[in-house]
Formats: structure tokens, sequence, C-alpha cells
């Protein structure tokens, strides 16, 4: 599942050839993703131009004067930049084709991602009520201390929560705990000021490494013959089980914390 860095890397890699151009038409090959496509009001954003792509925890934000096409990744979905008479593939869903004869593609075989719509000027209900992104000075130790102080639930749930923080995947909340020493299992209220520190410094890095490390491939978003590459995953722990741990060589342990994977070390982790 594309998570914060390959979302990032996609808006990254995507803005140099939608920026500032004029939106030539939609095509929709699937009436629904997750949601029902709002077509009618997505075709209200042709003749306009793009003055900026955005991103919001894991939606990308096609910005115009009239209003902002919000696109998801979901679990499979991917976006790649197309000379506009390339021909569709299976699991090519919606095209947003530009004046200057080039075409966003827009591809997930699962559907479980999203084209939605917002009026200029409005909030759409999927941006509401989330917290802060975790690149910002906005998500910083005094802020999530605060936030935890009378929360039991694992820290690693706790940290993976939309609504406390954003864009903190799966991989990336395995990665940063074992960085910071800290068990996925512990409460989140037992959290010290200081682990709290260490922890958002190590969440900080590991999702920037993660941007930069993908940014050596954005070239690949206007290739036809594959998808964006994603950065190479220089991971520690997470899909590790059964093998040393690389810092005290004891059996990285698994188990499931909120439905999901969840890899640790008990001995760098008790």
């Amino acid at each position: 599942m594309p998570e914060l860095p390959e979302v990032e890397v996609s808006r990254l890699g995507i803005t140099p050839h939608l920026q500032g151009q004029t939106i030539a038409k939609f095509t929709f090959r699937a009436p629904k993703l997750r949601w029902d496509i709002p077509q009618e009001e997505l075709k209200q954003l042709e003749g306009q131009v793009i003055t900026q792509i955005s991103r919001r925890a894991k939606y990308l934000l096609i910005e115009t004067p009239k209003g902002t096409a919000i696109v998801h990744l979901g679990m499979s979905g991917s976006l790649r930049v197309l000379d506009a008479d390339f021909p569709a593939a299976k699991h090519d869903h919606v095209d947003l084709q530009l004046s200057n004869g080039k075409v966003l593609r827009y591809n997930d075989p699962r559907r479980f991602g999203a084209w939605l719509w917002c009026q200029k000027g409005e909030s759409h209900p999927v941006l509401e009520n989330i917290g802060p992104e975790p690149l910002t000075e906005d998500f910083d130790a005094a802020y999530i201390a605060e936030k935890a102080k009378t929360k039991r639930v694992a820290v690693k749930q706790f940290i993976m929560d939309n609504k406390v923080v954003v864009g903190v995947g799966n991989i990336y909340a395995n990665e940063s705990l074992f960085k910071s020493k800290i068990s996925p299992l512990r409460p989140a209220n037992q959290v010290t000021k200081k682990e709290w520190v260490l922890l958002v410094k190590e969440i900080k890095s590991t999702l920037e490494t993660a941007i930069a490390q993908g940014g050596t491939t954005l070239n690949d978003f206007a290739q036809p013959d594959g998808k964006p590459g994603y950065f190479v995953q220089e991971l520690l722990v997470y899909g590790k089980a059964g093998e040393p741990c690389p810092v005290c060589a004891e059996e990285i342990q698994e188990q499931k914390i909120g439905q999901r994977n969840t890899f640790y070390c008990l001995e760098c982790q008790g």
C-alpha cells in the first residue's frame, strides 16, 4: 500500500508535468473506486488551469481556480504521465488529459483508491478531523505527549492514528519504534517525554529518508513502460520476523497490533 513517502514522491513526480497546464478533459472507465466517482463535478474542471499539486495526509490535491480533484492511491493505485494517445491498459480507470497532449493516467487494480471533488473555498469530509503533518513543526514531542497522556492504547497503534498525526503508516511506525528502542506494545501514556522527543525525531528522519530515496526515480513518472519506481526500502525490522536483529542478533518477533503486522526486537525494545 502506498504510504506517505510514496504519495509525496508521486506529488513531486507529477507536479512538473501538470502545474500551469490546462485540463482538456476527463475520461472515466469505471463508475466507482472505493466510492462513486463524482464524474459530473470533476468535469467542471475541464478548461481550468492547474495552479498547484499539494498533499494532505495520503490525499493528492489537484487544485484549480474552480475547485480541486482529490486523489487517493488506496492499496494499489499509481499515477503516470503519458502521451494522450498511449493505449489504456487494464485497470486504467481515470485519465486527466491536458491541453498539451499529455495525460495523467490513474491505474488501480484493486479499486480501493478514490477520485473526489471539492468546490473552491470548501473542505471535504475526508480531510477533516485529521492530525498534523508529521514533517511540520506542528508535530513535535510536546504536542504528541499531551495527546498521549490519557491513552492506554499501544503506542504503535497510537502513532498510526490519523487523528493524532497523519501518514505514519505501518512500515514507518515499526521502523521508528525500533530506532527509538520503544516497544510497540507499550501503552502510549507510559512513553516518557524524553522518549517522545526521540520517537518524533526518528519518525521525521525515517519519512524524510524514504522521500529522498524515492526522489531518485522521479523520471519514471513520464515513462509508458512501467509504474513509478518507489524507493528501495532499507528496512531494519519490518517484514523480518524470525531473522536476527541487526543490532543484537536476537530473533525479530511478530504479532498483530490493531490488526496490523508488527515487528520488533524483545531485547532492544524490551
